[in-house]
């Protein structure tokens, strides 16, 4: 790879990281601040939805959906359990295992945190030029793509990048 290309990939990495770290926190704190309930730490989200998205998810799939020790991941599930957000059933497979699904209660409150953030993004995405629109529609199968890369060297070398 040429200079210039390491140079001009050093760029769009650092404006691809700013705008979606940016994005992120705006929409994070603007959920929070639409949806009455006690705000959760952001690793407790983060969990809440890899439960909502894989049902019946242990520990050891929730932690490397988040790229987490299993050990961070038994302290969240735990505090989550607490707070009556999620329940710990055993594995019929394996009983030390655990099984996470959503309760009742994190269900209504993922579904006002989803309706909050698609109701600030979405507002957003209408008021687009619809030139713009289709470009950032048609750069979520690339941004996936990418994830699952970084993800995969990432587990490739066991370290971070």
């Amino acid at each position: 790879m040429e200079m210039t290309d390491v140079t001009q990939s050093a760029e769009v990495v650092g404006e691809l990281m700013s705008i979606t770290a940016a994005l992120r926190r705006l929409s994070r704190r603007r959920t929070a601040e639409a949806v009455a309930v006690p705000p959760l730490p952001e690793a407790q989200r983060e969990l809440l939805f890899v439960v909502a998205n894989q049902p019946g998810v242990g520990i050891a799939g929730a932690a490397q959906a988040l790229d987490l020790a299993g050990n961070s991941v038994s302290t969240l599930v735990n505090a989550l359990v607490d707070q009556g957000l999620l329940h710990r059933e055993p594995d019929p497979a394996d009983r030390r295992a655990a099984r996470l699904t959503l309760t009742t209660r994190a269900q209504e409150r993922m579904a006002a945190w989803r309706a909050a953030r698609a109701a600030l993004i979405g507002q957003a995405l209408d008021r687009a030029a619809p030139e713009d629109r289709a470009a950032i529609e048609a750069a979520l199968p690339a941004l996936r793509r990418l994830l699952d890369q970084v993800r995969a060297d990432v587990h490739d070398t066991g370290r971070d990048l």
